[in-house]
């Protein structure tokens, strides 16, 4: 903070470094509104004397140059326990070079990692670092990709649902800014027939439709029982949001694309969704998820983690009002295959912390992510 020394309490942060890896998909992938055969990961590393913490982000390469940039020198020398007062103090150092989106995932992958620093210090799981709220962390199956033909959604929901056991499955629609309506219902009805009844099914349009579509659309998920309807219209549209929320049966949520804290107050006092999503690689790191989640809970509602399900799980513990954290096939893709210390999500749910290791448990294989680092 302006005025507060640079160190604190506790053993410096005495280096912040970053590394960048591109992970090509295993197929081409796309939702309503964008499409990928790539995703790059930036990890943050940080270190107190002998002891490292590591966070990361999925976003552009350029990430890392605010990292090196703008946040290295703000952390280092700080107190390593201080977490809270790093955060703030990145936070006000990138005031003008524009908080929002890229900046905001720098800022959130250092923060992340500080508090897996401070947690490997203590020599403590990090959720037993924040206090438990529960031991396991219900998850559901994220994938549904629109580019998928009919064999390869019914596969992934079918491994999801019958072979681990994941009661609660999420698919991709909105194709193409809502302009393949007649596919999106005939993939919802595919999905349903997959999953069999006893099963949840979500659908995500990522902002595709307009607000009269998705309204249109609110018969059709309650014809298949679908529960969960994701972003139906644009994120930024909060007035949007709130009218198809009253007009469907489905919870309505949004929440990823919020990159501080005032979104979510804002998201709140429209009263734009029926579950808040928040991401801890883009809100401010899990300091500000943490809050968001104290402000769900205060408007009586829960929170979901959005994605990077490795790096929400400790977080999504420690917290009463979590709904459950997404098992989204490309990041669990990646983090299985980059890290050490990945959790399992058979019969549902995670066990954050149930083997005893510090922080958040997870550390790179090196040699495994070499191939990938393009930075």
């Amino acid at each position: 903070m302006e005025g507060a020394p640079a160190g604190g309490a506790g053993p410096p942060v005495d280096e912040v470094a970053t590394a960048v890896y591109t992970v090509p998909t295993d197929s081409p992938e796309a939702d309503g509104t964008l499409s990928w055969d790539a995703t790059t990961l930036v990890v943050a590393h940080v270190r107190s004397g002998t002891t490292g913490g590591l966070g990361y982000t999925y976003g552009a390469p350029a990430t890392a140059h605010v990292i090196d940039e703008q946040l290295a020198g703000v952390v280092t020398g700080r107190g390593a326990l201080d977490v809270p007062a790093a955060n703030e103090a990145m936070s006000r150092a990138v005031r003008n070079a524009g908080r929002p989106g890229l900046v905001a995932g720098a800022l959130s992958a250092v923060d992340t990692a500080l508090w897996d620093l401070k947690a490997r210090l203590l020599g403590v799981p990090l959720v037993r670092l924040l206090g438990a709220a529960a031991g396991a962390v219900p998850v559901y199956g994220s994938g549904g990709f629109t580019t998928y033909g009919e064999q390869a959604q019914d596969r992934q929901l079918r491994e999801w649902v019958a072979e681990q056991g994941i009661p609660r499955v999420k698919i991709k629609i909105g194709e193409s800014w809502g302009a393949a309506e007649d596919r999106d219902r005939r993939r919802i009805g595919l999905a349903r027939r997959s999953i069999g009844d006893a099963a949840e099914l979500y659908v995500d349009a990522n902002g595709a439709y307009t607000r009269k579509q998705a309204i249109r659309l609110g018969g059709r998920l309650a014809d298949h029982g679908v529960t969960w309807f994701e972003e139906p219209v644009s994120s930024d549209d909060l007035a949007g949001l709130a009218q198809v929320r009253a007009a469907v049966g489905a919870d309505v949520a949004a929440g990823e694309y919020g990159y501080a804290l005032p979104y979510f107050w804002h998201l709140l006092a429209a009263q734009a969704v029926d579950c808040v999503q928040a991401d801890i690689t883009r809100c401010g790191g899990l300091t500000v998820w943490l809050r968001i989640a104290a402000l769900a809970q205060a408007a009586g509602l829960a929170i979901s983690g959005h994605c990077a399900p490795h790096l929400h799980a400790h977080a999504a513990a420690a917290v009463p009002n979590l709904r459950h954290l997404e098992w989204f096939h490309d990041h669990v893709r990646i983090e299985n295959r980059l890290f050490d210390g990945v959790l399992d999500p058979a019969g549902g749910s995670v066990r954050p912390g149930a083997d005893g290791a510090p922080g958040h448990g997870l550390s790179l294989r090196a040699r495994a992510a070499e191939p990938y680092r393009v930075g």
